[in-house]
C-alpha cells in the first residue's frame, strides 16, 4: 500500500456523527415545539386567590361540622343526590349553591342554586353529568355565617 493511497480512503464516521446530532437537535427541536404548544389547563383559573381565602374556607368547614355535617347521599339508580341538612339548621333560612367540579376538566363544571324544601332536603339531578370523578361543593349561609362542605362522588 503506498503513503498516497492512505489518504484516499474514505470513511463514514464523521458524516454519521453530524447525522445523528441533526436527528438529535431536531427531534429535541420539535418536542420543544409540541410542549409549548399543548394547552396546560389549571384546576381553577384563580387558583392563587383561592390560595389565599383558604383559612376562610376552613372556618367555614369548621363550623359546618360544629353544626352537624351536610348528608349528601348519591343514589346511581335514580340518578340523583339527595342533599340533606342537619336538624340544627331547621327554622333557619339558608341561602347558598351547590357546585358540581369536574377535577379533570373545568369546562364541564356546573352550579346549581340552593332551593331546600320544608324538610330541609333538595333533590340534586345527574343525569346531564358525565361518568367519572365529581367533587359536591355545598357553599351556604344562614345571614349570619357562611357554611361550606364538600364530597367526592362517583358517577357511574
Amino acid at each position: 500500500m503506498k503513503p498516497t493511497d492512505k489518504n484516499k480512503s474514505f470513511t463514514l464516521w464523521p458524516y454519521a456523527i453530524v447525522v445523528c446530532m441533526v436527528l438529535f437537535m431536531g427531534y429535541i427541536a420539535q418536542f420543544v415545539y409540541k410542549a409549548m404548544n399543548k394547552d396546560v389547563g389549571l384546576v381553577s383559573k384563580d387558583y392563587y386567590q383561592q390560595e389565599i381565602n383558604y383559612q376562610d374556607q376552613i372556618e367555614k368547614v369548621k363550623r359546618t361540622q360544629a353544626l352537624g355535617d351536610v348528608m349528601l347521599d348519591y343514589k346511581a339508580d335514580a340518578n340523583s343526590i339527595l342533599l340533606q341538612m342537619p336538624a340544627t339548621y331547621q327554622g333557619k333560612s339558608l341561602t347558598g349553591n351547590v357546585v358540581f367540579f369536574r377535577p379533570s376538566d373545568d369546562k364541564m363544571d356546573k352550579q346549581v342554586l340552593l332551593q331546600l324544601g320544608r324538610d330541609q332536603s333538595q333533590l340534586l339531578e345527574t343525569d346531564d353529568l358525565e361518568t367519572g370523578v365529581w367533587k359536591v361543593r355545598v357553599s351556604f349561609s344562614d345571614g349570619e355565617a357562611a357554611y361550606y362542605t364538600e364530597k367526592t362522588i362517583q358517577i357511574k
